[in-house]
């Protein structure tokens, strides 16, 4: 993570080509970004959940449904041409905080797996219930994919 008046790494090797913003005099953030500063052309991704493309759900399971979310998070991002170095924005929205919270080394892991060590700004909310009964986390996100990339 940078601060806010240093320069974003240029994206190569899944590195985010934006600026991340973390005011000098505050803690670092782990695992999200405060702010991002980005330019470029925008996708909006609505909220996405834990089933297949089939609009199948494979497992119950809160980990195995964030491991299928942000698979699919990164299939809709390619489908636009971008990839998770652009994500600047994420929204989860979670059925249970107590599952998320005694999975985070779980859910890090899947993170990892489909984002690689990609953090942008993001909220989590617990909410009552989501649309689908079955689902429990959806997430939106953001990418932005900078004008001068190929």
């Amino acid at each position: 993570m940078t601060d806010a008046t240093s320069e974003a790494p240029a994206a190569a090797a899944g590195q985010s080509p934006h600026e991340f913003l973390n005011p000098k005099s505050w803690k670092p953030a782990k695992g999200y970004a405060n702010g991002v500063a980005a330019r470029g052309r925008m996708l909006f991704l609505g909220g996405l959940i834990g089933w297949n493309g089939q609009q199948e759900f494979e497992t119950d399971d809160f980990v195995g449904q964030v491991d299928q979310t942000l698979k699919n998070i990164v299939e809709v991002l390619a489908e636009g041409g971008a990839g998770p170095e652009h994500l600047v924005r994420m929204t989860w929205y979670v059925t249970s905080k107590r599952l998320y919270l005694d999975n985070l080394r779980e859910i890090g892991a899947v993170y990892r797996k489909h984002l690689g060590k990609n953090f942008p700004a993001m909220a989590l909310v617990q909410v009552v219930a989501l649309v689908e009964d079955r689902a429990l986390v959806e997430i939106e996100a953001t990418a932005v994919v900078p004008d001068d990339a190929a």
